[in-house]
């Protein structure tokens, strides 16, 4: 998988680079400090391998391995319900690694994976953050359930999110872009929580919910 950005570069785990091509002197030291292979290109090369704001940095990195369940770390879980937008999915793994989230749990179709795009939006964030990759995602709420987690989810139809206690060992859940949460799921939930919002605004998008939320559940209840 191509990846791409200085930014990138820096925040990676070195040991997932197969190599990198670049324009930039500042990334060929990095490589040459972390030992890592490079080939210094043009932009001409980097813009035919890329078509995205490469910035003269280009990583050919391994294919992500997703964790599984057993894997699941720390006491505050964040569950996707088949977000697609990659652009959501990586600023929401960006909000977890700064908030402090180990995990991030996702169902295995119908659904964005790791791709270029979120690697890119998550500014390499992405070593912070265990993905979590489920066959069936209500299956992995009951198991969360067993092990003493409350489920908390994002939906217009809840309560104040500002009214709710979130001690303990929590999970939240933030619905797809256009369908909102699934009706499974909804109805698994311990709690629906809902951001206020002004007449005239429909909805926020599901990255910045999520970071309403998870600033609102982790940092402001320590």
């Amino acid at each position: 998988m191509l990846v791409y950005g200085l930014n990138v570069l820096k925040e990676l785990d070195k040991k997932k680079i197969k190599k990198v091509y670049t324009s930039r002197d500042e990334a060929i030291n990095i490589c040459r400090e972390y030992k890592v292979k490079y080939e210094k290109k043009d932009n001409k090369f980097l813009d035919y391998l890329c078509k995205g704001n490469h910035q003269g940095v280009i990583i050919d990195v391994y294919d992500y391995n997703y964790y599984s369940f057993d894997d699941v770390e720390g006491d505050f879980v964040v569950v996707l319900d088949h977000i697609e937008d990659p652009h959501n999915f990586g600023a929401i793994i960006r909000t977890c690694a700064a908030a402090g989230v180990k995990t991030i749990i996702i169902p295995k179709n119908r659904s964005v994976g790791v791709t270029d795009v979120v690697v890119k939006t998550s500014v390499g964030t992405i070593n912070f953050v265990k993905i979590v990759m489920v066959n069936n995602l209500n299956d992995a709420l009951n198991k969360l359930k067993k092990l003493n987690y409350y489920v908390y989810a994002a939906d217009m139809s809840g309560t104040n999110y500002n009214k709710l206690d979130y001690s303990g060992k929590k999970v939240l859940v933030i619905g797809n872009e256009g369908k909102g949460l699934s009706k499974i799921i909804k109805d698994n939930c311990d709690f629906l929580v809902r951001i206020p919002i002004k007449e005239n605004v429909e909805s926020l998008n599901a990255s910045v919910a999520a970071g309403i939320l998870i600033y609102k559940m982790e940092i402001d209840n320590e």
